[in-house]
């Protein structure tokens, strides 16, 4: 189920029909949700059939957003400030909130493209990304009010220990990539943003997304996550619990063992060196070394997790399979969680 966030719904061709609102779900809080935000003290979180639901105690309870103008599976949500939000999804679905959460409006939809969106990330100044497959990468600069589609595109990665992915074509003179699908794009403070994609690519960008570089990469699977760890250091990981740290913004690689198979797709730190992975099959990797070392903690239920937030140096609000949930990130009570 997790993974129909990252594979393609088909549309018919043709002009698009005003898509159909979000029903009121009773257990919307427990339906399949793909991604979580902080909107301040807020937590909002996205998913299946349009469903967006909003927590104001730190993940105990959860309540529907009100009015939400579209029922795609929704893959990605982001907050600029406590207020204003973007959400993202199949059908190059597009939708904003200047009120936290509580109600969204239709900011683009294009089913007839035949390809979902599958993050966002908001910046400073109203800036706002939106990835998807096939390349998809539109921008805006009004907190998503408006947005206009970009071709992306990446200079050849520099020489490095780990040559670039074999898969697909390489990025030509001009800096134009082939239009691998993007999966998560996310910052690493500054300017610096990163983008984790199918086949083994990987990007970075050092100005906010004006212009993108291809880094070395350390396998051909594609990559689901990107987590920076502060400076230069970050964790790429996806498929088959492949995990891999740099600790020069992307030059270069190690592998790290994760313990499983799973394909691990989300990221969070907390406390002072604390590192949290999860990924399908109830995988929550903990680390309290700085993402050096992870011990793996197999959720009992072993429902996928896709998402985590981390609440404090005890507890992460994750969502999933099965919605969403708090669990503690100590190793020692892997299987715990409520």
């Amino acid at each position: 189920m997790l993974a129909a966030g990252l594979v393609l719904g088909g549309a018919a061709r043709g002009a698009a029909p005003a898509p159909r609102a979000a029903e009121p779900a009773r257990l919307a809080a427990h339906s399949l949700l793909i991604a979580i935000a902080a909107a301040g003290e807020r937590l909002v979180a996205v998913g299946d059939r349009g469903i967006i639901v909003w927590s104001d105690d730190r993940g105990a309870s959860w309540t529907q957003a009100a009015a939400v103008p579209t029922q795609v599976l929704l893959t990605g949500v982001c907050f600029a400030d406590a207020q204003h939000g973007v959400a993202v999804g199949h059908d190059e679905a597009i939708i904003i909130t200047a009120d936290a959460g509580r109600t969204w409006q239709l900011a683009h939809y294009a089913p007839q493209a035949q390809r979902p969106l599958l993050d966002v990330w908001c910046g400073d100044g109203g800036r706002v990304i939106a990835v998807g497959a096939y390349g998809a990468y539109f921008t805006s600069s009004d907190n998503g009010a408006t947005f206009r589609e970009d071709k992306f595109s990446a200079a050849a990665p520099p020489h490095a220990a780990h040559p670039p992915p074999k898969a697909g074509p390489a990025a030509d003179e001009g800096g134009t990539a082939p239009d691998y699908h993007l999966n998560r794009i996310v910052a690493a403070g500054g300017a610096r943003l990163y983008i984790a994609a199918e086949a083994g690519h990987l990007y970075r960008s050092d100005d906010g997304g004006a212009h993108w570089q291809q880094l070395a990469s350390p396998y051909e699977g594609s990559f689901f996550d990107v987590l920076p760890l502060g400076g230069d250091t970050l964790l790429a990981f996806g498929l088959r619990g492949n995990l891999y740290r740099s600790e020069d913004a992307g030059a270069s690689w190690h592998r790290l063992d994760s313990g499983t198979l799973a394909m691990l797709d989300g990221g969070a730190t907390f406390g002072a060196s604390g590192v949290a992975i999860v990924g399908l099959s109830g995988a929550v990797l903990v680390s309290h070394d700085g993402g050096r070392s992870f011990v793996l903690a197999q959720q009992a239920d072993r429902s996928g997790l896709s998402a985590a937030l981390a609440l404090d140096a005890q507890r992460l609000a994750v969502v999933g399979e099965t919605g969403a949930r708090l669990i503690g990130v100590d190793a020692a009570a892997g299987a715990g969680g409520r």
